[in-house]
């Protein structure tokens, strides 16, 4: 049975509106120097030929943007220089990844301060919450702003559940209004959709199951290959929504090699190294991370290589 939200419908709805919430929004990578200072121009650069591309939207400072490498001032230096050479071309969502709420407060506020245009919000780092306090912190954050925000459900990489009972908790909350889903396990969307309706607009977030979480009912995909082959990402999407199932198909099974990449442990890597390959960026990180080495690099060199050889046939001419 749905569950009614009628109280809450207006204020919700009225913030979903405030970002398009659908197509491709990379996790946009961060642009680091030999010497691993932070390279603004360059971060600048990868994100203005993102665009130029055809995404729809974009994430600052996720997973591939080295968010919990980066420190408070780095954030937002980043997240400004996004913003800045975004130009209200697209929406900006930034990653909110913090060990606390107070902390995941104070940048949400600097966040919005800085010219986002919503947020992604992650559960605390390192503390595994129990739901009720789960739903404090996405709670306690939320209060704090007034941008729009996704959560995002990723129990393989952060050990907690944004399951049901906790997006019951949070319903009220009106601007808590899209979920990045990244359990491998694709009955989340129908779970979600048969609880809660169209009261949370879903995204894919696990690349290698991105299309079924289209046919599932997600509107949009949070990406980190995107970063390598940006029209192909959003052909694949446009393909879908057009029900072209055939096309849509053909680029699947093409990119799925790659897209395996976003659900291994060194997914940062694997997909600079991927943009570098591509021309696009540069396979630099920052520690603990290490660039990759020996066969894992030689491996995933190939995988793009052969990718970039034998790209489907798009539909749509590169944007000028």
């Amino acid at each position: 049975m749905v569950v009614s939200y009628t109280i809450h419908v207006n204020k919700y709805r009225d913030m979903i509106m405030t970002i398009d919430w659908q197509g491709v929004f990379p996790a946009v990578t961060t642009q680091i120097r030999e010497d691993l200072s932070i390279d603004l121009a360059d971060t600048q650069r990868v994100v203005d030929d993102l665009i130029r591309d055809g995404i729809t939207g974009l994430i600052a400072l996720g997973t591939v943007g080295e968010n919990n490498s980066l420190t408070f001032d780095e954030k937002i230096s980043v997240l400004t220089a996004i913003v800045e050479v975004v130009d209200g071309r697209i929406p900006v969502v930034t990653g909110v990844s913090e060990y606390d709420t107070r902390r995941a407060a104070g940048y949400a506020q600097a966040a919005e301060k800085a010219g986002a245009n919503g947020l992604m919000l992650l559960p605390p780092m390192v503390y595994v919450p129990k739901a009720k306090e789960l739903a404090a912190h996405f709670r306690g954050v939320a209060e704090q702003t007034g941008l729009p925000i996704m959560l995002y459900n990723n129990p393989p990489a952060y050990r907690t559940q944004i399951d049901n009972q906790v997006l019951a908790m949070v319903a009220d909350v009106p601007n808590i209004v899209a979920i990045k889903e990244s359990a491998p396990d694709t009955r989340r969307f129908t779970d979600v959709r048969n609880a809660f309706g169209d009261r949370y607009v879903l995204f894919a977030g696990l690349d290698d199951v991105a299309l079924e979480g289209l046919y599932l009912g997600a509107q949009g995909w949070v990406s980190g290959l995107t970063n390598a082959f940006p029209r192909e990402s959003v052909e694949l999407v446009n393909a879908f929504k057009r029900g072209d199932h055939a096309k849509a198909m053909e680029i699947y099974r093409w990119f799925m090699p790659l897209l395996h990449l976003d659900a291994e442990h060194d997914l940062v890597q694997s997909i600079k190294l991927a943009e570098q390959v591509m021309g696009r960026g540069s396979e630099r990180v920052l520690p603990p991370r290490y660039p990759l080495e020996g066969e894992r690099r030689a491996a995933v060199i190939a995988m793009v290589e052969k990718a970039a050889a034998t790209r489907p046939t798009l539909l749509v001419a590169k944007a000028a």
